[in-house]
């Protein structure tokens, strides 16, 4: 088993790229911003179905004449499904579904099947980003709390740090590739939060425990030591979660393929994090057996 990776020496380079790609995504959520879905924007989503061989451009046509605002058409799974936004323009109107299947009948000359309608009034999207946000705050709030009294304070820094380099990198990445931000993309961050914050407490634990055993040794060699100590674990649990999320972004079809997409880059960004970003915190605070032994004396009177 290989355990003689110098990481260390890999940490100046990984956290200049860190640093870049983290300013970058949060220049590009700032000005371009994030492709909100009907969740959080309001309006009227529609999964539909032809018989007929029909461009997502016809199905476009037809709809613009109905003045409905923004319309965004495209293929869905299957050959003959489309997915189909409208902007939410109008607060109540009962028969907008029906208006919209009658308009694509007779413009199609097709019979056209709504597998699935949803509607998300202004009100209640707003509410749901806020609710959203609310939620991303409090998750990262408690794993800080939780770091703080399990380990020492500069062990909370880097493990928050590290957090928040994963949610802001993923987001950014959403944002470049305008992919839809929903409720199931916000539920994915949740679960990239407590899987980085895991893989970051189990190096931790194990620099804390060489810090002890080995008194002498400086604080490079101990996260060296102690992240090849814990490679083999952090190899095996992440290949076999991105096997999962693989499999359920190829077969899992359209509506888990935005889910699976943001959870395999938080496996993927969060076990580089753990290493290269919330590690190297501790050699910058240049945490030692000297520093364990400062909490010990505070917290024993």
């Amino acid at each position: 088993m290989i355990k003689n990776i110098n990481f260390v020496s890999k940490f100046r380079r990984a956290n200049l790229v860190s640093v870049i790609i983290f300013v970058l995504s949060i220049f590009f959520i700032s000005f371009k911003g994030l492709n909100y879905g009907i969740d959080f924007k309001g309006g009227t989503l529609i999964e539909l179905r032809v018989e007929n061989n029909i461009d997502a451009s016809s199905i476009r046509e037809s709809l613009n004449s109905m003045d409905l605002g923004d319309i965004n058409v495209k293929k869905f799974g299957k050959e003959g499904d489309y997915l189909i936004k409208v902007e939410q323009k109008e607060k109540n109107n009962s028969n907008l579904i029906p208006e919209i299947k009658n308009k694509l009948t007779d413009y199609l000359n097709t019979d056209v099947d709504f597998r699935r309608v949803e509607n998300v009034g202004p009100k209640v999207s707003s509410e749901l980003l806020e609710s959203s946000i609310i939620a991303i705050s409090l998750a990262l709030s408690a794993m800080l709390f939780y770091i703080w009294v399990r380990f020492e304070w500069q062990f909370s820094v880097g493990s928050i740090i590290a957090l928040l380099h994963d949610v802001v990198i993923t987001l950014g990445i959403f944002s470049v590739l305008s992919l839809e931000i929903n409720l199931s993309i916000i539920a994915a961050v949740l679960t990239i939060v407590g899987y980085s914050m895991n893989d970051t407490v189990v190096i931790y634990d194990r620099i804390r425990e060489n810090l002890s055993k080995y008194t002498k040794i400086s604080i490079s060699d101990i996260s060296n030591l102690s992240i090849n100590e814990t490679l083999a674990r952090t190899i095996i649990t992440s290949v076999t979660t991105l096997l999962a999320l693989v499999s359920i972004y190829i077969l899992g079809g359209e509506i888990l393929r935005g889910f699976s997409f943001a959870m395999i880059l938080g496996v993927i960004i969060g076990t580089y994090s753990s290493i290269f970003v919330a590690t190297p915190i501790l050699k910058f605070f240049k945490v030692s057996y000297k520093t364990l032994e400062k909490e010990e004396e505070k917290i024993v009177p």
